[in-house]
């Protein structure tokens, strides 16, 4: 995306630098002090995805979201690290490089994924919170067509522009967004109207989409080390409340929450019921 065309208006803006740490130039945005908190969103989102938590949590601690390889304004330089692992590994790179020590990591559909395999690797594992995070598979015949049709869409070059132009109308945005089981006011539907109508920020979701695997993360998950909190909205239609309840069953350290009322985008419908249980599981961790 063309930063300077959405600077002006994009949440947060002030807030925002760019760091060239290779093999990506990452799009940052950095508030508040304390312990530090990395926000991570999910698939096709971007920093504006916490526009409404993140100063919530920034009166207590220092908080830095990123936008994803490929998404929003991070540009990324290795379309062959759009998966999960290589995303997990580029992202700990870009602490390391910038002298971030995350105390704790959140992580939003996508982003609780790879906030779980971050932390795995980190010595003492940060504690974890997912909300509505993106931990199961499809199953059954959906689980070998829906990877191989977004690899066959990530190399047809056409594809990114003819999705833009097809679904940058108002209403089909909207149609997007209650499909995931949120209501967003016209407001907010803007910047999500403004990311489906970039082709490169498209295209960086398709090659994610195609790169995606969780099997490996899965396998670990009953010895994973984390202290977890996966938060659920329970009208989530993008990622079914059972599988947070599923995986949190599988894992040593892991316990629920549920949210009334909420869909997939629950931090953006109601910032302050995801906050308060954020703020006693970072409290109860020592956070």
């Amino acid at each position: 995306m063309d930063w300077d065309r959405h600077k002006t208006t994009w949440p947060h803006a002030a807030q925002s630098r760019f760091v060239l740490c290779k093999p990506h130039r990452w799009h940052v945005q950095e508030m508040g002090q304390g312990p530090l908190l990395l926000l991570i969103h999910g698939a096709g989102g971007g920093t504006q995805s916490w526009r409404h938590l993140m100063p919530l949590l920034a009166r207590t601690y220092r908080v830095i979201a990123v936008d994803l390889p490929g998404q929003g304004f991070t540009k990324s330089g290795a379309q062959q690290r759009l998966g999960l692992i290589p995303m997990a590994q580029d992202l700990a790179g870009l602490c390391i490089d910038q002298g971030w020590e995350p105390r704790a990591i959140i992580g939003h559909s996508a982003g609780g994924a790879i906030a779980l395999e971050m932390a795995r690797h980190r010595t003492p594992p940060p504690p974890v919170i997912g909300i509505n995070a993106a931990l199961g598979n499809f199953k059954g015949l959906a689980g070998v067509l829906f990877p191989l049709m977004a690899k066959a869409l990530a190399m047809t070059p056409m594809v990114a522009r003819l999705f833009t132009a097809s679904t940058a109308r108002p209403q089909s945005v909207t149609r997007l967004i209650d499909g995931t089981g949120s209501h967003l006011t016209e407001e907010e539907l803007r910047w999500y109207r403004a990311l489906i109508s970039d082709s490169g920020h498209v295209n960086g979701t398709l090659a994610m989409m195609a790169q995606w695997d969780l099997g490996p993360l899965l396998r670990i998950l009953p010895q994973h080390p984390s202290q977890t909190l996966l938060i659920t909205g329970d009208r989530d239609k993008a990622v079914p409340p059972s599988t947070s309840t599923d995986v949190a069953q599988k894992m040593p350290h892991a316990q629920v929450t549920s949210l009334p009322g909420l869909g997939h985008l629950a931090h953006e419908e109601d910032a302050a019921a995801v906050l308060a249980p954020t703020l006693a599981f970072l409290k109860a961790n020592s956070v």
